[in-house]
Order: structure tokens, then C-alpha cells, then sequence
């Protein structure tokens, strides 16, 4: 069969919509979340989903555990690794791909992630595969790399786009980047908000204590706290940075890092340099993550590039106040002075200066927190992700003329 050409076996099963989802790895963070909730939450009498992963990179957390404890078993390609550079390995990968797809006879191939992006799409069109979706959950268009590998990566982007149906990109913010970059025209682009499951954030309230107590602060000390990889373009040392500012203006305050990473090590260092190791806790990663938020003052993202952090999202939906750059969809995200902070990127005054206007004003703390809440529970419940994914792919179907 030619690569390219459609199967001609596509709705020889019965009448169910086959969707083969590919995601570079299950690190914990909200892309691994995101495209495990899809395949458990779309409805089976219309939707036979399989998720495909790679491998994750050391220290990042796998969120295996939790993709089985919701009924989904990946199938993994461990040679699909996210990294910018092209390996041999990618060959093994996008062979493996081509093969896995050829043989799940998909309607829908939908990546998630640069790496499942580039080799995903490539084995579905190869494979002949009627309808491919793209979502960006973010991108690492300027952030993560220097120009010369931006440049390289958005050409890479724009050829990509061509090979594929409907591109999403999960707030307003990251599509307008999209646009900007030339990635793609806007009316090839899809906005669907994340989705989680909210429910033991916004129950969260009957925890407090717990997490602050475990880790021997009182509760007249204030937490601040940080939640994801500890990777550069988190920007974790802007966040010790604001702390020290923040430390000597502010007695009680205290600091928590929740997560891991290959800059851990560095940035426990930097803490000593700083002078506030004794008042900085790195936790690791955490499962118990609605009794962390539970017992923030205020949660801070500090990221060089965002697309919509799960960790923002977690926090307003536990009612807690956001402090954050203005960077990707956070401004998408976070009101300014309505539910949160928002301040210059990269810079630790500013930084600092959100945080304690945050811990200096309890009551409006609390309305932000209480804002931030509502807006949660009305844009980012998972029900509403898997009903904007259904209504996507229904769409892009019928305009391929397949009926299943």
C-alpha cells in the first residue's frame, strides 16, 4: 500500500471511532494527565482509544501508576525519548510507530508533546491515517533553547502543521504564539482549555494542617511554594531568587519546593548561596498534592514559558491565590488582581513584590483565592476537555466524509 493512502478497511469494526493518542512520555506534569483523562473519559460506545508513550528522562516521575489506576495500559515505543535532537533511536521509534498504527487501523491519530508531534505524525501519514490532531500543551519555541534551535525548530513546526488536520493548543495565548511563529494560520487551530479532575482540589479544605505540620511549620508561618520539574525552563532559581528578596522583608515566610528534576541538586546549592536553606524545603515529588495546596499561602510559577500549568489550575481549584509570570497562557489563566499576580518574567523584584503583596493582604488573598475557585471549576473540569474533544474529532471526521 502506498504510503499516504487512506486504509481501506477504516470503519470495517463496527461503528466505533478507533483513536490511537501518542504522548512523548508519562513524566508527571499535566500532559500525562491530560491524555490519560481523554482515553479513560471518552465515551467507549463511540470511541476505542489506545495510548502510546515513550520513555521517560531521569528524574522526571512516571505516571504510569496512576494512567492504570483509571483503566488505561500504554503501549510503549521506549526509544521515543523527548529530546530536541534527532537520534538513530527516532528511526526505531517512528518504525515502531508505523507499525503499532498499520496495525490499530486508527480514524484519529492525535500527539501530544514535540517528539510524539514530529514522530507520530510522520507514521500516521505514512500509515495513511484519514484525520491527525496536534496538540500543543505549550511549545518550546523560545524558552528552552538558543535562536539558532528556535529558528530550526519553528521551520521544523511549519512543515509539520502541513501534515496535519486541526492543530489545538490549549488556551488563547499559545495560539496566538502559534500564529506569531507562523506555525499555522488560525482557522487551522483549535482552543481546548485542559481539563482536570478538580474535585479533591476544591474538598481539599478539611486537610489543612496536615502538610505544613509533617513538615514542622506552624501555623503562623507563611508557605510559598512552587510545583512541577525542576527543569531550566521552570525557572526554579528565579523562584529561590524572590524568596531571598522575600525572606528578608517577611519573618514568617517560608519556602517549599514540590518536585524533582535534573537541576534539583543545583538548586538546593543555590539555596545555600542565597543564605535560606533553613527555610527552603525540597519535597519531591508529592502524591498527596491536595493537602500541599491545602496549606499554601500562595502558590508561585515562576516559568520562562508556559502553555496552562496544572499546578495553577490545582491551586485556584484549592482556592489558593497565584503568583505567576506573564509568560504563554498564563494570562489566560490568571486575572490579574483577580485571582492572582501577575509580574515581569524573569524578574526576581517583581517576583518578590507579587508574593508579598499576596501575604501582606489576607483578605484579599482570600478573595483571589476564592475567585480563582470559581474559574476553575467553571473552565477546567474534565467533563467539559472530553465533551471539546468529542465535538473536534466528530467535526474533523465529517469533513473527511467518514461516518462511523
Amino acid at each position: 500500500m502506498t504510503p499516504g493512502t487512506p486504509a481501506p478497511w477504516l470503519g470495517a469494526r463496527g461503528r466505533t471511532v478507533r483513536i490511537v493518542r501518542v504522548v512523548a512520555r508519562l513524566n508527571v506534569g499535566g500532559p500525562a494527565i491530560h491524555v490519560v483523562l481523554l482515553n479513560a473519559g471518552l465515551d467507549p460506545a463511540r470511541f476505542e482509544s489506545m495510548l502510546v508513550s515513550g520513555s521517560e528522562n531521569p528524574g522526571e516521575g512516571t505516571m504510569l501508576a496512576y494512567a492504570l489506576s483509571k483503566g488505561v495500559q500504554p503501549e510503549i515505543v521506549p526509544e521515543m525519548v523527548a529530546e530536541a535532537s534527532l537520534r538513530a533511536r527516532d528511526a526505531t521509534a517512528l518504525v515502531k510507530l508505523y507499525r503499532l498504527i498499520r496495525r490499530a487501523r486508527p480514524h484519529i491519530v492525535h500527539t501530544h508533546t514535540a517528539k510524539a508531534g514530529v514522530l507520530g505524525r510522520l507514521a500516521a501519514r505514512l500509515a495513511g491515517v484519514p484525520v491527525v490532531v496536534h496538540t500543543y500543551h505549550g511549545h518550546v519555541l523560545h524558552g528552552y533553547y538558543g535562536p539558532l534551535m528556535n529558528w530550526l525548530l519553528r521551520r521544523m513546526e511549519r512543515l509539520l502543521a502541513h501534515l496535519t488536520d486541526c492543530i489545538v493548543a490549549v488556551s488563547d495565548q499559545v495560539k496566538h504564539e502559534l500564529v506569531v511563529y507562523g506555525v499555522a494560520p488560525p482557522e487551522k487551530i483549535a482552543v481546548i482549555p485542559l481539563g482536570l479532575e478538580l474535585r479533591p482540589f476544591m474538598e481539599s479544605g478539611s486537610l489543612r494542617g496536615t502538610f505544613r505540620h509533617e513538615l514542622g511549620f506552624t501555623d503562623g508561618e507563611r508557605l510559598v511554594g512552587t510545583v512541577g520539574r525542576i527543569f531550566p525552563v521552570k525557572n526554579h532559581r528565579l523562584f529561590l531568587d524572590a524568596a531571598a528578596r522575600v525572606a528578608g522583608r517577611e519573618p514568617r515566610a517560608r519556602f517549599v519546593v514540590i518536585g524533582d528534576g535534573a537541576l534539583r541538586l543545583a538548586m538546593e546549592e543555590h539555596a545555600r548561596r542565597l543564605g535560606i536553606a533553613d527555610r527552603v524545603v525540597f519535597t519531591g515529588w508529592r502524591r498527596d498534592l491536595p493537602a500541599v495546596y491545602a496549606d499554601l499561602d500562595v502558590l508561585v510559577v515562576a516559568s520562562d514559558n508556559e502553555g496552562t500549568p496544572v499546578s495553577a489550575i490545582e491551586a485556584m481549584a484549592a482556592g489558593r491565590p497565584v503568583v505567576a509570570t506573564r509568560v504563554g497562557g498564563m494570562p489566560d489563566l490568571v486575572t490579574e488582581g483577580e485571582t492572582g499576580r501577575l509580574v515581569s518574567p524573569r524578574n526576581a523584584d517583581a517576583l518578590a513584590d507579587g508574593v508579598l503583596s499576596v501575604l501582606r493582604h489576607p483578605r484579599q488573598a482570600a478573595r483571589m483565592g476564592g475567585a480563582g475557585r470559581r474559574v476553575a471549576e467553571e473552565r477546567f473540569a474534565v467533563e467539559r476537555l472530553v465533551a471539546d474533544t468529542e465535538r473536534l474529532y466528530a467535526q474533523l471526521l465529517a469533513q473527511k466524509g467518514i461516518t462511523v
